[in-house]
C-alpha cells in the first residue's frame, strides 16, 4: 500500500503546470498575509488536498512517500504555499487517528483542509454530552482557508492533555500574523471561547500519539506515527524550497559578473561551480534522509506495527538534520548572489527567510531533535513524550 502511482503522477504533473503561478502568487501572499484564492484554487485543482484523505471517503489516499514528494513539488514553488499544503495534510492525517464517527463528520468529501496546534493553550471543562472549549492557540498556520481545526487542551483542573476536533467556524480567527517571514502562510492566532464540542469529538493525546483511539476503523498500511510523519513531511517542504532556491540561483546566473572584479560571468568563477555543487549535495542528501524515513515509516505501517521510542527519536533527529541541510544549501545560494537579492521581487530571498523562519519551529529545532535522539543512543530515554 505503499505507493500509488497512478494517483500521484497527475498531482505532480499539475503542480508542475501550476508551479510558475504558484511561485509568482509568493510575493502577493507576503503582502496579504495570506495565500492568494488563485493559489488555494490550483492546489484544489491539482488534487492536494486529498492526497492523505481515506480512500472510502473518496480521496487519493496516498502512501508516505507520494505525500512528501507533493509537499516537496508545491514547496519548490513557493516555501510558504508548501509550508501550508504541509499543514493541511498533516493535519488530515491527524483527523483519521479519531474514531470512524468524527472521520465521517470530517470527511464530508474527498478534499479537505485541516489545519492543527499541538500547544496545549486551552481548557475543556465537562458539560453534560461534551465539553466546553475555551483558549487560544497561536501560529495557526492555514486557519484562514481551513474546515476543520484539531487543538490540544487540558483537561479543566486536572493535568490530563486532550486532542479535539473542531470546525473552524467554531473559532474565532484573530487578525494577529505580522511577521518578517513565513508571512503567506497566514498563521494567526484562533480563539473558542466556550465552544461546545461534543464528547465523541475529543480524544487523548496519548491516543493520538499511537494510533491507538477506541472505534477507530483500522487503518492497513496507513498506521503511521503522528509526530515521525510530520516531521518528515516538515523535511520534505524544506528540501522543495531549497531546489526551488536553486533553480533561482542557477535561472539569475547568466550575464551576471562579479562587480569589482575581473569577472564578467559568475558561473565562470570556481567559488560559484564550488558554492552550487555543495549547495545541489546538501539537498542531495537532505532529500535521501526524506526518502529514507518515508519508506521506514511505510515499511512499518505495511507490517502493521509502531515504530520503537528509538526509531522514531531518530525519526526526529533524522528530520530536523534534513531540514539544517536544506537550510545550509540555500544559505550558501543567498549569499552568492549579490546585492540585488534583497529585492521584494527577486523570490530567493523569501526562500531563504521562510526556510530561517520554519527551522525555528520547536518540534523541528535542531539542537533539540539531536538530544533527544542522543539520549536514545547513550542509553537513557528519550526524553519526552513527543515521540
Amino acid at each position: 500500500m505503499s505507493t500509488n502511482v497512478s494517483a500521484v503522477a497527475p498531482v505532480l504533473d499539475a503542480l508542475r503546470e501550476f508551479s510558475p503561478r504558484l511561485r509568482e502568487n509568493g510575493l502577493e501572499a507576503e503582502r496579504r498575509g495570506w495565500l492568494p484564492d488563485e493559489s488555494i484554487e490550483l492546489m484544489e485543482k491539482a488534487g492536494v488536498f486529498g492526497a492523505s484523505v481515506p480512500a472510502r471517503f473518496g480521496g487519493l489516499d496516498l502512501g508516505a512517500a507520494d505525500q512528501c514528494r507533493v509537499i516537496t513539488e508545491v514547496s519548490r514553488a513557493c516555501p510558504s504555499t508548501g509550508w501550508t499544503s504541509m499543514v493541511y495534510l498533516s493535519n488530515t492525517f491527524a483527523a483519521t487517528l479519531f474514531p470512524a464517527r468524527v472521520q465521517e463528520e470530517i470527511f464530508t468529501s474527498g478534499s479537505m483542509r485541516v489545519t492543527g496546534v499541538y500547544s496545549p493553550t486551552g481548557a475543556l471543562t465537562p458539560v453534560d454530552g461534551g465539553y466546553r472549549l475555551n483558549g487560544r492557540w497561536r501560529f495557526n498556520s492555514g486557519c484562514r482557508a481551513a474546515h476543520w481545526n484539531v487543538v490540544v487542551a487540558m483537561l479543566d483542573g486536572t493535568a490530563d492533555v486532550l486532542v479535539a476536533a473542531v470546525p473552524l467556524s467554531d473559532l474565532e480567527v484573530m487578525d494577529d500574523w505580522d511577521t518578517t517571514a513565513a508571512a503567506g502562510t497566514g498563521s494567526c492566532s484562533t480563539v473558542a471561547s466556550d465552544v461546545f464540542v461534543p464528547a465523541h469529538r475529543v480524544i487523548g493525546f496519548g491516543e493520538a500519539l499511537n494510533t491507538a483511539v477506541p472505534g477507530r476503523d483500522d487503518a492497513p498500511g496507513r498506521d503511521y506515527g503522528l509526530i515521525s510523519l510530520a516531521v518528515t513531511q516538515c523535511a520534505a517542504a524544506a528540501v522543495g524550497m531549497a531546489k526551488g532556491a536553486l533553480e533561482l540561483y542557477l535561472d539569475r546566473l547568466p550575464g551576471r559578473g562579479i562587480v569589482y572584479t575581473k569577472w564578467s560571468e559568475q558561473s565562470e568563477t570556481p567559488l560559484t561551480q564550488i558554492q552550487v555543487a555543495g549547495a545541489d549535495a546538501r539537498i542531495a542528501a537532505a532529500q535521501a534522509l526524506v526518502d529514507t524515513w518515508a519508506g521506514r515509516i511505510q515499511d512499518a505501517a505495511d507490517a502493521n506495527r509502531q515504530l520503537t521510542a528509538e526509531e522514531k527519536a531518530e525519526a526526529r533527529a533524522h528530520g530536523a538534520y534534513a531540514i539544517q541541510l536544506a537550510k545550509e544549501a540555500v544559505e550558501q545560494l543567498y549569499d552568492a548572489s549579490g546585492a540585488s537579492v534583497i529585492g521584494r521581487n527577486v523570490p530567493i530571498q523569501r526562500f531563504q527567510r521562510d526556510l530561517r523562519a520554519f527551522s525555528l519551529h520547536g518540534l523541528l529545532l535542531l539542537t533539540t531533535n539531536l538530544e533527544v535522539h542522543g539520549r536514545v543512543l547513550v542509553g537513557l530515554d528519550a526524553g519526552t513524550p513527543i515521540l
